[in-house]
């Protein structure tokens, strides 16, 4: 059995817990919190599910040269993506990275308007104007990736200090892989944070390659989590491929923060099945590497625990397979019926223009249009 993952107050020490070998039940790990609920647990489950079809939609598409761009797939990546974000309320917000495109089904955007965002169409989130891993949704409050590496640390940041400031109980979790951490924006997010105290969760998916660098190469310490005491809040390692470890030590971290106890950073080991894109074979990895990992697929281990709660039937695998199924050909089709945005809208959304000029139904700016402007003049 796993051991349980240790909470991390300045300068303690903690232990990563142990993913479940390959065949055995998966026990649910934790904080000591209280007990999940068989519902929860059901929809860990399907959401797991949920987020590997429509990736594994998503990478066939690519390979059919259906979108153009790239493609970073999280799949392996479930138990993390899921558990960390199952918690999260309408009005908190997720701050994803660029291999996070899955993060938007958890907080209800659309698939339809996911799809969209890959095939560069108008009725997308950004209405065609970026990368297909800049998938970001105002309605649903998940901010848009950016390109630079970390940065979404610091937007995400930014949001928890407008909740403090605001006085809202609304938090954010900000995520990012292992080789975010060593950049300079990562840092100087969590010791802002630290500082102010504010209402945000930093997950960390360590796993084990930026790109094509081993994260024994990025980091002289076994745990990242160990990073948090620098900036003066709790961090914790669990293992990322158990969906119910993961989920508890995330509940517990959202708690903390909208009760104005401050950060926590959360490690979550785990592992990337393909390279860093769809057009990375990967070949700097040791095959028995990959193979032991997808061993560890959290998607099984979660059914095999479902199955000794008793929580399990195989027409409801069946049944929701379907429902899914159905729902990503249905948003694949909107998407690839959907417009391109007219060229001569190309302009328009560049330039950023005050409340008072959208309460006035004034027209959107370009930079263009701002610099030569008479009042600049």
């Amino acid at each position: 059995m796993a051991t349980k993952p240790k909470e991390r107050p300045a300068p303690a020490q903690n232990k990563e817990t142990k993913a479940p070998a390959a065949g055995s039940a998966a026990k649910p790990q934790g904080n000591g919190s209280s007990p999940t609920s068989p519902e929860t647990l059901k929809r860990l489950y399907y959401y797991m599910v949920k987020c590997r079809m429509v990736e594994e939609r998503a990478r066939t598409l690519f390979k059919q040269g259906k979108f153009a761009g790239n493609y970073y797939a999280a799949v392996g990546q479930e138990a993390t993506e899921v558990g960390t974000t199952i918690d999260l309320e309408k009005d908190d917000y997720i701050a994803p990275a660029h291999r996070n495109f899955v993060t938007n089904i958890m907080k209800g955007t659309p698939l339809e308007r996911m799809y969209a965002q890959l095939y560069a169409r108008k009725t997308s989130p950004d209405q065609g104007r970026s990368s297909p891993a800049h998938c970001g949704y105002a309605e649903t409050h998940v901010i848009t990736p950016s390109s630079t590496i970390a940065a979404q640390l610091n937007i995400g940041t930014g949001v928890a200090l407008a909740f403090q400031l605001q006085k809202k109980r609304n938090i954010v979790v900000a995520l990012s892989g292992d080789g975010s951490t060593s950049l300079g924006f990562w840092h100087e997010a969590l010791n802002f944070a630290g500082v102010r105290k504010l209402p945000i969760v930093y997950i960390v998916e360590n796993n084990r390659w930026a790109e094509s660098v081993s994260v024994k190469l990025q980091t002289a310490v076994e745990d990242i989590s160990v990073k948090a005491e620098a900036y003066g809040f709790p961090g914790i390692t669990v293992d990322g491929n158990d969906v119910v470890a993961v989920y508890r030590v995330a509940r517990e971290a959202i708690r903390r923060a909208r009760e104005g106890n401050g950060p926590t950073l959360i490690e979550c080991k785990t592992y990337r099945w393909y390279g860093h894109s769809e057009i990375d074979p990967a070949k700097y990895r040791d095959p028995a590497e990959v193979e032991a990992w997808k061993a560890k697929d959290p998607i099984p281990a979660m059914e095999r625990y479902l199955k000794g709660q008793n929580l399990w039937s195989d027409d409801w695998k069946q049944k929701i397979t379907e429902e899914i199924n159905a729902e990503i050909e249905k948003a694949v089709e909107f998407a690839d019926k959907s417009p391109y945005p007219e060229p001569e809208e190309a302009l328009d959304h560049v330039y950023s223009f005050s409340i008072r000029d959208r309460e006035l139904n004034r027209k959107s700016w370009t930079y263009r249009d701002a610099v030569a402007s008479p009042a600049n003049k």
